[in-house]
């Protein structure tokens, strides 16, 4: 997919960016979220099959509707430019949990801090809804991703399901 379909808005860099996050609940959002996912998966170059990605843009809004869960679109000047999701995690052995996936920016857009947005978000939205501690995982080669986990607090915990892709890396955030 070319980039220029997707670039930023034209105008001044130093002008106040119109960007919005809002919680996905249409069905033309949960399309746009769909196609998020796709280039999500391009993007990082890993069939996502053994998650059951599949399964999961066939029934969105499925395991992330609210009230346990939400998916949360960002708009750049009315162009949708990424997204984040958060599910609940009832098997797991950290109680009262929830699970952040998906967090995206698509490429002409990742120079705006939408990435921490978006995370800082879901967060809010996991406090929000009496969630004690967020995981999610994340690949090693995905250093500006796990350098922003850190920062928002997230530390390295052990597996809490099998990922079989190598040099997976698994977070905590107590929330």
């Amino acid at each position: 997919m070319d980039d220029d379909a997707h670039a930023p808005p034209d105008g001044d860099g130093d002008a106040a960016l119109d960007i919005e996050l809002s919680l996905a609940s249409t069905p033309h959002d949960l399309d746009v979220i769909r196609t998020l996912f796709l280039e999500y998966q391009d993007d990082i170059g890993i069939d996502l099959c053994f998650q059951g990605f599949t399964e999961e843009l066939a029934t969105l809004p499925g395991a992330y509707a609210p009230p346990l869960g939400a998916l949360v679109l960002a708009r750049v000047g009315g162009e949708p430019a990424g997204c984040c999701a958060l599910r609940p995690l009832f098997e797991s052995d950290h109680g009262n949990a929830c699970e952040m996936k998906r967090l995206f920016v698509r490429r002409a857009f990742r120079s705006f801090g939408l990435g921490r947005q978006l995370a800082e978000h879901v967060i809010m939205l996991a406090q929000q809804g009496g969630y004690d501690r967020m995981l999610l995982d994340t690949l090693h080669e995905m250093e500006a991703a796990r350098a922003l986990y850190h920062e928002l607090g997230f530390e390295e915990i052990p597996p809490y399901y099998h990922n079989p892709l190598p040099g997976a890396h698994y977070l905590k955030l107590e929330l």
